[in-house]
């Protein structure tokens, strides 16, 4: 898939995003003050969260399709990832601030309970907020965009905190007023979590962590099959925000001309992109092979001709 189409799909699902939590934030805030909901109003929040997280992914989308330039010769999909983090923090800060307005409530001696109409909102909001997690979370990974599937998860959470609201105001109903300001420290909890899970898979990305064994071996395996590679060495793959970057060494017969020994490497490289959409760059490091001295070469190239009878 080519970047404008990406960020096509990207922009889409933020510009559905933005309508459905400006939607959601009005309902719940007038819904909330006038039924006397705290957990609806704490709901509230947090959709308005979103909607400013939804706002930050759609601005770092279109940073981190860019084409490279002078002070950015790698691109600048990294953008993606930082938008994955700001997403993250701000998901913390908003579970610290509702679980906060929560606590204190509890505190009160007494707790006044909602109208039963608030109930209805939060109901419709479990409904839409879920649907615009699994149109994101798709979109998110039908693009490959960690930023994405972090504006996903916001929706997700959203729905979380709206089923944790459903209780809350449910059981005020029922007579259990101090259930609303529970549930809206429970919400908390909920959005905390996963406000620290995006933050830690984001540094992760940031530290160049190596992706999945899975598309490691594809690509040894990939430049294995090359005409000319004797051996597959030292293979590296980071994540650049969506993107990957590969360096890896391969082992040609020493004897052979540079042009031959290129030649490899070339075929190599072009089995290596036809593994993954998200490759941007291959770097192959080519190595005269020597039976005598490098075991592991050895050991490599029998085990290659034993696959080709």
């Amino acid at each position: 898939m080519d970047d404008k189409l990406r960020y096509e799909y990207s922009k889409r699902a933020s510009i559905i995003s933005i309508i459905g939590n400006i939607v959601l934030t009005v309902l719940k805030v007038f819904i909330g003050i006038i039924s006397g909901s705290i957990a609806l109003v704490a709901d509230a929040f947090h959709s308005a969260s979103d909607l400013i997280g939804t706002i930050i992914l759609l601005k770092g989308l279109k940073i981190a399709h860019m084409p490279p330039d002078e002070d950015h010769p790698y691109g600048h999909h990294r953008a993606e990832t930082i938008t994955s983090k700001i997403l993250a923090i701000i998901l913390i800060i908003t579970a610290l601030g509702i679980g906060y307005s929560s606590f204190t409530i509890l505190l009160k001696p007494n707790v006044e309970p909602p109208e039963s109409f608030a109930i209805y909102i939060v109901i419709l909001s479990i409904i839409v907020k879920e649907a615009m997690y699994q149109y994101s979370y798709r979109i998110g990974n039908l693009i490959q965009s960690d930023a994405v599937i972090a504006d996903a998860w916001h929706h997700r959470s959203d729905a979380f905190s709206s089923v944790g609201a459903l209780i809350g105001v449910g059981g005020a109903i029922l007579g259990y007023p101090i259930m609303d300001p529970l549930a809206g420290v429970f919400v908390s909890i909920l959005i905390l979590k996963t406000g620290i899970s995006i933050y830690v898979k984001a540094v992760s990305d940031l530290m160049d962590t190596a992706p999945s064994d899975e598309i490691i071996n594809n690509i040894k395996e990939a430049a294995s099959d090359a005409t000319g590679v004797e051996c597959v060495q030292d293979i590296k793959v980071r994540k650049h925000g969506s993107k990957l970057f590969v360096d890896l060494k391969i082992c040609v017969d020493g004897n052979i001309t540079v042009t031959a020994g290129h030649a490899a490497a070339a075929r190599a490289k072009a089995n290596i992109f036809k593994t993954n959409d998200y490759i941007q760059d291959v770097l192959v490091h080519v190595n005269p092979w020597d039976k005598e001295s490098d075991k592991d070469c050895l050991e490599c190239t029998t085990k290659k001709k034993n696959q080709q009878k």
